[in-house]
């Protein structure tokens, strides 16, 4: 290391090797993971965090994603969604994304995802299961048919966010005229079947789990990892900060994706 570079990050040598002696791996990944490519956590878009742009600060992303907000305003929320795909569009991998990607270069690695971005899939990771959705995966919410078209691309329209109508109406579903809605999962519904269904058996077929940047309270989610943990399974999170799974945790690294993930590899190399 020469002056004033950065100290890398060291590995504990257990940790190498669990993931050296692992050819099944589960990687379980929350809003942390995308962080640090510019995507505020929820937490942080409610705080009126980095990440979110002044015209929505007066707008309450707890409120806003919801079923209730659906039916009262659908506009308004079909307009909100199309600005969070087009944020997500201009922002790119980091550096914990590509070295998943890398890791399964030469094992199994199956990614399980609550975030409702692309950046895994751009890294060239294979995501088994969106639990909570995509916002790249609108959909009738009438007859759920998958709806692709012009009208659901990301809202890249010119504005003045003095005077910029953040409304905008959905398209209508090619198949029952009903609305389209956000391919995401609202406070208040289920998860997706198909994707618990992937994201259980990925759970119970992996030799070790890593976990990185969720906060570990959402359920049913974050009981994926603690019966892990139960059934004998390591499990290993990446997180700057602690979590509520950290002390059920086999191992837990304060370390972000962009900083633990890339030291990991470089371990395994």
């Amino acid at each position: 290391m020469t002056d004033g570079e950065t100290p890398r990050p060291d590995i504990p040598d257990a940790v190498v090797d669990l993931i050296r002696g692992a050819d099944w791996i589960t990687v379980f990944s929350g809003a942390g993971m995308s962080a640090e490519s510019g995507i505020a956590t929820f937490r942080d878009a409610q705080a009126g965090g980095r990440s979110q742009a002044a015209l929505w600060d007066r707008f309450d992303p707890a409120e806003l994603a919801t079923p209730e907000a659906w039916d009262r305003d659908p506009a308004l929320v079909w307009g909100w969604y199309r600005w969070r795909a087009g944020h997500v569009r201009t922002a790119q991998p980091n550096a914990g994304h590509h070295a998943l990607a890398d890791l399964g270069a030469n094992r199994t690695v199956m990614v399980v995802t609550q975030n409702v971005d692309d950046l895994h899939e751009r890294a060239g990771s294979d995501v088994i299961s969106h639990l909570h959705g995509s916002l790249f995966a609108p959909r009738c919410s009438v007859c759920g048919t998958p709806y692709e078209g012009v009208d659901a691309l990301p809202d890249d329209r010119p504005r003045d966010d003095s005077t910029f109508d953040p409304r905008v109406p959905p398209p209508t579903c090619r198949r029952c005229g009903g609305s389209v809605r956000p391919g995401v999962v609202w406070f208040g519904e289920a998860l997706p079947e198909s994707d618990w269904q992937r994201a259980d058996q990925a759970f119970r077929a992996s030799e070790a789990i890593i976990v990185v940047g969720t906060s570990g309270i959402v359920y049913p989610a974050a009981a994926l990892p603690e019966r892990a943990v139960r059934a004998g399974i390591p499990v290993i999170e990446f997180n700057p900060a602690p979590s509520a799974l950290s002390e059920v945790a086999t191992h837990s690294l304060r370390l972000s994706a962009a900083q633990g993930l890339p030291a990991l590899l470089r371990a395994l190399d």
